[in-house]
């Protein structure tokens, strides 16, 4: 527990430390509100700025815990993970050190944009409704922590993790109904939506801060936080379902190919790229 904590510690204050990134972080999503909060106006939507930044946030927190993985890639690179790996320590502790501290800091990213949306539109009737959004936040934050730890310990070097988790991100983003309503997709694009796990997240957490989880399954679908696959509709009980299915993939993959790893054979070139020697 100590190591984890440790862990979970030193990249907390990474992410403190990284001003920049940390204001663009949180001026950017804003940017999205603007420009496409006008096509979820309709009359079954009663506050279109709040359902936008629902999405937003998720996919704030989405994006984070993918990208915060990258860190792991300097730690493999700078020699920090081989130095920790002749501690006493299992491979699994420190694996569930960056499980930790990446969800927490997607968490973090999300709480900010949170809290600024009610300056600009956000509203909120009971506080429960908050621990709620915030529980969201972090379940979801650990299910692509773990698909980020995964892609870091597949990546070659940080510039193939960038790449790489640019080319699924944007896409599991625009196909999640975050910025799009699902219902504005075309047949093909809507069966591939199907299939992404970014689909439920933004389901699960809208459906919570717009207080809908309990209404009728015909709202739920009018209100795009429903839809039907063949007979069958995924409410928002069902996306927290499949998001656990796929957080414990996620979560196994990256830890056996973590545990897999040879660290011992992984250095850092002259262009600052990870090489195997």
């Amino acid at each position: 527990m100590t190591v984890i904590f440790a862990l979970w510690k030193r990249n907390i204050r990474a992410f403190w430390r990284n001003k920049p990134a940390l204001i663009f972080n949180l001026v950017f999503p804003f940017f999205f509100i603007f420009v496409f909060a006008e096509i979820f106006r309709n009359d079954y939507i009663e506050n279109a700025i709040s359902f936008m930044l629902a999405g937003i946030i998720i996919a704030v927190v989405f994006d984070s815990a993918i990208r915060i993985s990258s860190n792991t890639i300097d730690d493999m690179t700078s020699g920090f993970m081989r130095e920790v790996l002749v501690s006493p320590v299992s491979r699994l502790t420190i694996a569930i050190g960056q499980f930790a501290s990446s969800a927490t800091v997607a968490t973090l990213q999300g709480i900010i944009i949170f809290v600024v949306g009610f300056a600009i539109g956000l509203r909120i009737s009971s506080p429960i409704t908050i621990l709620y959004a915030l529980l969201a936040m972090l379940f979801v934050g650990l299910v692509f922590a773990g698909f980020g730890l995964f892609l870091a310990t597949r990546a070659k070097n940080i510039q193939t993790f960038q790449a790489v988790s640019m080319a699924i991100t944007m896409p599991m983003t625009f196909l999640s109904g975050a910025y799009i309503p699902l219902s504005m997709l075309n047949d093909f694009l809507t069966t591939v939506a199907y299939f992404n796990p970014m689909t439920y997240a933004v389901i699960l957490f809208r459906s919570i801060v717009l207080e809908r989880t309990g209404d009728p399954t015909e709202q739920l679908i009018m209100q795009e936080l429903a839809f039907k696959v063949g007979d069958f509709t995924i409410e928002p009980v069902h996306a927290a379902l499949i998001l656990a299915a796929f957080g414990v993939l996620f979560l196994l993959l990256s830890t056996i190919s973590f545990i897999r790893l040879d660290f011992s054979r992984m250095n850092r070139n002259k262009n600052d790229s990870l090489e195997i020697e």
